[in-house]
């Protein structure tokens, strides 16, 4: 699969908005968390998970596609997309383990916490499934945007519902977010990934110009989209209800239109900045390592000092510091993995047998 930079450039993007809404959720003070500067970082913070959702089913479909056009049978182009995603999903609990040998927190309870990685992890094993069932490429687009549909209305109704409260709590988890424990859930998160699926499946068979084409549609289609969640917020059966934030079917049908609309104008700001050095396409190839280190730097306890303690614009201040440091440690990852594949290759030139 050859890497379209537009969307690593995008993905980048999304990783530096997860570290500044972290870092500001986690060091703003109290008393500053009320103002206009404060509430606009975190909503802009708040496109960051819809976004890597997003661009996981993207990547899944280009992939998926690629493998095909290498011979690959649909079985096991679908077996490969499952795999990757029951390893994200593993990687979940590893996650969760590392947060809690540093920082500490309740057992078990910390380590069954659902966060970004479980949904995505799960996501990637329905599309996977859906890819091998159904044969066609537009029927397959169509029945993962049937499905996305679908998790986005069945948030509101599971969040409201008496029964998930009579189940395990760690499970309960996995069906609608808890205050205080996640915001994450399977209704209505994995709709963005399924949406990014089907637009991948769309954008792997297309060359340029029809990928320009692809591009354009793409960022009419999300602006209208976004313009319709914003309209519906104002109306019945949305105005006024209690459902969280994060599952409203007309908030999330804002964050997607959005980050679809991101999509063009990513692509545009590329091909005009391509350079051959790119710190936020940087970030966005190495997003999965930058959520890993930056989560324990924000919230535990290297930063424990920090926490609700800077006001807003310290806060902000110290966000770019980190951020600085991050891009070193994306900087170095390479060179130190460089150097420790010579060592292990020196090390095995030494223990083979002489003639």
């Amino acid at each position: 699969m050859s890497r379209r930079g537009y969307l690593d450039w995008l993905r980048g993007a999304a990783v530096l908005l997860m570290i500044e809404a972290h870092t500001m959720d986690a060091w703003t003070l109290p008393a500053d968390r009320d103002g206009w500067p404060y509430r606009v970082a975190i909503i802009m913070g708040g496109f960051a998970a819809p976004a890597f959702l997003f661009l996981a089913g993207v990547a899944l479909a280009l992939a998926a596609a690629s493998r095909e056009r290498r011979g690959a049978t649909l079985k096991e182009v679908a077996a490969t997309a499952r795999r990757r995603g029951w390893q994200i999903f593993g990687l979940a609990f590893l996650f969760r383990l590392q947060a809690f040998l540093i920082s500490g927190g309740r057992f078990p309870q910390s380590l069954l916490k659902v966060d970004i990685l479980n949904i995505m992890g799960l996501a990637m094993v329905m599309a996977g499934a859906a890819w091998a069932l159904v044969l066609d490429r537009r029927a397959r687009a169509v029945s993962l945007l049937a499905a996305s549909a679908a998790f986005v209305l069945m948030g509101p109704a599971l969040s409201g519902a008496s029964w998930p409260g009579s189940l395990p709590e760690w499970l309960e988890m996995y069906l609608r977010s808890i205050r205080g424990r996640t915001s994450f859930s399977l209704f209505p998160w994995p709709a963005y990934l399924f949406v990014g699926a089907a637009i991948g499946s769309w954008l792997a068979t297309a060359d340029a110009a029809v990928e320009s084409r692809i591009n354009r549609r793409l960022g009419q289609f999300g602006l209208l989209l976004a313009a319709g969640g914003g309209l519906a917020t104002l109306l019945p059966p949305f105005a006024g209800q209690p459902t969280p934030m994060a599952i409203s079917p007309s908030v999330v049908c804002i964050r997607l239109g959005l980050v679809m609309l991101a999509v063009p104008i990513a692509r545009a700001w590329h091909a005009r900045k391509e350079l051959a050095w790119s710190p936020v396409r940087e970030f966005g190839v190495a997003s999965l390592f930058v959520y890993w280190v930056h989560v324990e730097m924000a919230y535990g306890r290297p930063s424990k000092a920090l926490h609700r303690d800077l006001s807003f614009w310290e806060a902000a201040a110290a966000t770019v510091a980190l951020m600085v440091a991050l891009y070193g440690l994306v900087r170095l990852k390479p060179v130190v993995g460089s150097w420790l594949s010579a060592l292990g290759s020196r090390r095995a030139q030494r223990l083979e047998p002489r003639a």
